[in-house]
């Protein structure tokens, strides 16, 4: 007997259309034709510089890596100086020196000034201000090397990388102990992150009413002291990895919170989570794990929760308008490097929730979506 396939589709208009589009767009005449013609100059010259920034954009990355490694931003802190005042600052012949700071120009991150000196704008500025972004610019070295060859990444040919050695739970759920020598790079790093979005979920987070805040995975505590401060009545707990708990508990007793905050040690794999706290947060948590991994995580917080209980998490989510390379570029292969969770949607993170039993689901705005949107759910 004959099988018999589907019956050939015919494309719409809109599909013929959109191959009909991109043929006159690839072809090098129409591209000549549309940088000269005045309706379509400004899109086609626009165009080639979206698609050169995309070409050139890690020697972008590493000019800012070199400002942050040279302490430039720092150096100009206090006002414009020479070209020659900061290439001798900064150990460099002049004519290197002024190789950087023309690449800094043109980035924004500085500007040259029409006495020749070189002042802080507002990007770098920025930067002086949130010093947690430039430890993440640092962290970027190994991305970059674990990036090296994309298509071996992808294939999962690349073969161990340094971004799962360096996050001890990215090894697909391991229960197995953790150096606290290990820990101490990372969780400073996850504080440095944390401390970037702390109060724009605390703006955002209904916790009136709320007696007790249980942050799961939430490293040294940045999180927690934030809303300790926010909501002085508020009980709090950490929950992470031994290690991390313990640095937690020294950096919140060091801030005067140790009486306040209980730093729990141990994985959500290992067992239930403690029962007794009417709040659960996940800050950047979730993203990190794989579906099941994640899914457990899920149902373990509806079970540690009372009735109407209340679950956040908080973290860039994949689709994000405007910002969708963050979720789908960035975090997309930062996750991938690290061999562990993937980022997603607001509504796949909704159906996930769903399934793990919660009703109540609603996204609540946030100040700087880019950095990380919020979900909550009811038990």
């Amino acid at each position: 007997m004959t099988e018999v396939g589907p019956a050939p589709r015919h494309p719409g208009w809109r599909e013929r259309w959109l191959a009909l589009r991109n043929r006159l767009v690839a072809s090098p005449g129409f591209q000549r034709w549309a940088a000269g013609f005045p309706l379509t100059r400004r899109i086609a010259r626009r165009n080639t510089r979206a698609l050169f920034d995309l070409c050139a954009g890690f020697v972008y990355a590493q000019v800012l890596f070199a400002c942050v490694r040279f302490d430039l931003f720092g150096l100009l802190r206090d006002g414009p100086l020479s070209l020659g005042t900061i290439a001798c600052r900064l150990g460099l012949p002049p004519d290197r020196g002024l190789t950087l700071l023309r690449a800094a120009a043109s980035l924004n991150l500085i500007r040259r000034l029409p006495d020749g000196r070189f002042a802080l704008a507002d990007l770098g500025a920025a930067l002086i201000g949130n010093p947690s972004i430039a430890l993440m610019i640092e962290h970027h070295a190994m991305l970059y090397a674990d990036l090296a060859d994309p298509v071996a990444l992808l294939r999962g040919e690349a073969g161990p990388t340094r971004l799962a050695r360096y996050w001890p739970y990215a090894d697909g759920g391991s229960t197995a102990p953790v150096d606290p020598e290990s820990v101490a790079a990372y969780s400073g790093l996850m504080a440095a992150s944390q401390a970037l979005i702390a109060a724009d979920l605390l703006d955002a987070l209904p916790l009136a009413g709320r007696t007790c805040l249980m942050d799961v995975g939430g490293g040294e505590g940045v999180f927690l002291a934030h809303a300790a401060r926010r909501h002085p009545d508020l009980a709090l707990r950490l929950l992470d990895l031994p290690p991390v708990a313990e640095r937690a508990g020294t950096r919140l007793a060091a801030e005067g919170l140790g009486e306040r905050v209980c730093c729990l040690g141990q994985t959500f794999l290992d067992g239930p989570l403690p029962p007794g706290a009417d709040v659960i947060t996940l800050v950047r948590v979730v993203h990190d794990h794989d579906d099941a991994s994640a899914m457990a995580l899920l149902r373990a917080a509806h079970a540690a929760l009372p009735p109407g209980g209340l679950l956040a998490i908080a973290e860039p989510f994949a689709g994000t308008a405007g910002a969708e390379p963050v979720g789908d570029a960035y975090f997309g292969f930062y996750l991938l490097a690290m061999g562990s969770g993937r980022p997603r949607s607001a509504s796949e993170l909704s159906e996930m929730l769903a399934q793990a039993g919660f009703g109540g689901i609603r996204e609540r705005q946030t100040r700087r979506p880019l950095l990380a949107r919020l979900l909550t759910a009811e038990r």
